[in-house]
């Protein structure tokens, strides 16, 4: 009977694969082996479970498993009673692996065939490596002292005269050199350039737009729209606590403003409610570059004779957003703004050709809209070929006569304008999907420093 062994678990797990080796293709009974050791049964079960859980771990267990299978060295019985069993087939195995391997050791691996090279490869246990040699031999300056050579020409040298003695490093002409250090443009600043030309190219004048701090009346009540709409509310709109309010508005034109609104005028009924100069006068982060149009269109008023004017404005609005992959709290619009006598919805849309034409887009659709400051108005839809679909790209319409009419401009002279996001064109000229990738902390500035300049397809 054999001695009683300790319950240590790897030296009974090893003792019991000893025994399932002497016992050759016919298996165990846990219970005898137990028995025969002088163990409980359960300690040897613990010892079996063990071992089982190590094989599923074992991670080219499937593979050495598979190729046992296929060299039908083990039987499988899947209808074993106790599950599944897998049983020895032969004696004795050949392990054309390891032979392959003591070859690749022994620094013969040229003896392995192509086939077997590339299957030990595949299961990454060959790796070939490539080594590079070079033959060494004497040439036309050879010394058995290493001297620098020198790279620049000093003054020193020149006046010493040591010059004459010394070995020069030959000058390469082909070398770039080091690129100095320097700031570059933001993928928005790049695409903004070229708007910004085309617009010249057309005959319109810039905007100044450097306050990004508005009054609500030029932000919503000089452009016709009403203090009750959803877009004051503090959900879409960010105000100002200090400074709250503003004090300096035009008085006349403050009183037209504040009538067409409340009781109508200039053929329009207005929209019959009480307006208020509290509500006017709250500060507020600009909502969009209209309201520098306001300013700018009453200023246009104010001249001694109208003259027909082109502008345009490409800056930053901010709004309160939800925060997603297309949208920010503060983005770029760009807006272009034309005043004349007779304009009409045609001209209107004559001029949209002929700016996204330049803008390399001809496919363009016109889709009926609201604005509360332009009537009519539409939207702008052109045909994306990798979408392969009509996407917007833009929002136009006529400034409603409630809006012009108070400033003081003459009856007859219409202003239709455009406006369409900066950050969008610029996402899809660099492929950038998420605009929190342009805008924000999360900029790659190796993405600022690699990307090429902007070329609008015209």
């Amino acid at each position: 009977m054999s001695p009683t062994v300790a319950a240590d678990g790897p030296a009974l797990a090893e003792l019991l694969l000893q025994r399932l080796e002497w016992a050759g293709g016919g298996g165990l009974c846990s219970l005898e082996v137990a028995a025969a050791l002088g163990l409980e049964h359960q300690q040897l079960v613990g010892a079996v479970k063990s071992l089982q859980a190590l094989g599923q771990k074992l991670p080219c267990g499937k593979v050495g498993f598979s190729k046992a299978m296929s060299n039908k060295w083990v039987r499988l019985e899947k209808n074993a009673e106790g599950g599944p069993r897998v049983f020895r087939a032969v004696e004795s195995v050949q392990d054309s692996v390891r032979e392959k391997l003591q070859l690749v050791q022994q620094g013969e691996a040229e003896r392995l065939e192509e086939k077997d090279r590339n299957e030990l490869k595949k299961r990454k246990l060959l790796m070939e490596v490539v080594i590079k040699t070079y033959w060494i031999r004497k040439g036309s300056a050879f010394s058995t002292t290493v001297s620098k050579q020198e790279t620049d020409l000093t003054p020193e040298m020149i006046a010493s005269g040591s010059w004459r003695d010394l070995k020069f490093k030959a000058y390469n002409f082909e070398a770039l050199g080091i690129m100095p250090e320097s700031g570059h443009l933001h993928p928005l600043l790049k695409v903004r350039t070229q708007f910004r030309q085309i617009f010249l190219e057309m005959g319109f004048t810039e905007m100044p737009t450097n306050n990004f701090i508005e009054s609500s009346f030029w932000n919503f009540d000089a452009l016709f729209q009403p203090q009750q709409h959803p877009a004051r509310d503090q959900h879409d709109t960010f105000f100002l606590q200090d400074p709250a309010e503003a004090t300096d508005f035009p008085t006349d034109y403050l009183k037209r403003v504040k009538k067409v609104h409340s009781q109508g005028g200039y053929g329009s009924q207005g929209y019959k409610y009480d307006w208020k100069l509290e509500e006017a006068r709250k500060n507020i982060l600009r909502t969009h570059t209209t309201a520098v149009s306001a300013r700018v269109l009453y200023r246009l008023a104010q001249q001694e004779k109208f003259t027909p004017a082109k502008y345009f404005s490409i800056d930053r609005v901010f709004r309160n957003e939800t925060l997603d992959a297309t949208h920010l709290a503060e983005f770029h619009q760009i807006e272009g703004v034309v005043a004349d006598y007779g304009l009409t919805l045609g001209d209107l849309m004559g001029i949209l050709k002929e700016f996204f034409t330049k803008l390399g887009i001809t496919q363009l659709r016109f889709k009926p809209a609201y604005n509360p400051y332009t009537e009519p108005s539409m939207e702008v839809f052109s045909y994306h070929q990798g979408l392969q679909k009509w996407v917007e790209v833009g929002n136009s319409g006529v400034f409603r006569p409630e809006m012009l009419l108070p400033m003081g401009l003459p009856e007859g002279v219409s202003v239709i304008a455009w406006g369409l996001s900066l950050e969008r064109p610029t996402m899809i000229k660099y492929g950038i999907n998420n605009i929190r990738e342009l805008v924000g902390h999360k900029v790659n500035l190796q993405m600022v420093y690699d990307s090429p300049l902007c070329r609008l397809d015209t």
